[in-house]
């Protein structure tokens, strides 16, 4: 079992910073991958950025530019960068490990609003 507590998130305004945290815990073998999703009202969850264990990064393309995603080891702590916000980029963020399973965290709002 991997547990996931995740950070970070709340409302900001158009063009400003959040940065959000995630911490993986419990059974954590290499190779594996973390992430964020998000999910926007209506709309299906979908990829946001992506580290594996060893360093490669994927990035949506709504987000390549003003992203980033970074991993610490050895406490497996993945952090989303995010900058030059947009209204867009309002949903539930969630943190994602894949490994030898498939886990979620619960989640958390960034909402970006004037």
């Amino acid at each position: 079992q991997v547990q996931l507590a995740e950070s970070g998130g709340g409302l900001v305004q158009p063009g400003g910073s959040l940065r959000l945290s995630c911490a993986a815990s419990g059974s954590i073998f290499s190779p594996n991958v973390m992430g964020w999703y998000r999910q926007a009202p209506g709309k299906e969850r979908e990829l946001v950025a992506v580290v594996t264990s060893g360093s490669g990064t994927s990035y949506a393309e709504a987000v390549k530019g003003r992203f980033t995603i970074s991993r610490a080891y050895p406490r497996n702590t993945v952090y989303l960068q995010m900058n030059s916000l947009k209204p867009e980029d309002t949903a539930v963020y969630y943190c994602n490990f894949q490994g030898r399973g498939h886990y979620w965290g619960q989640g958390t709002q960034v909402t970006v609003s004037s």
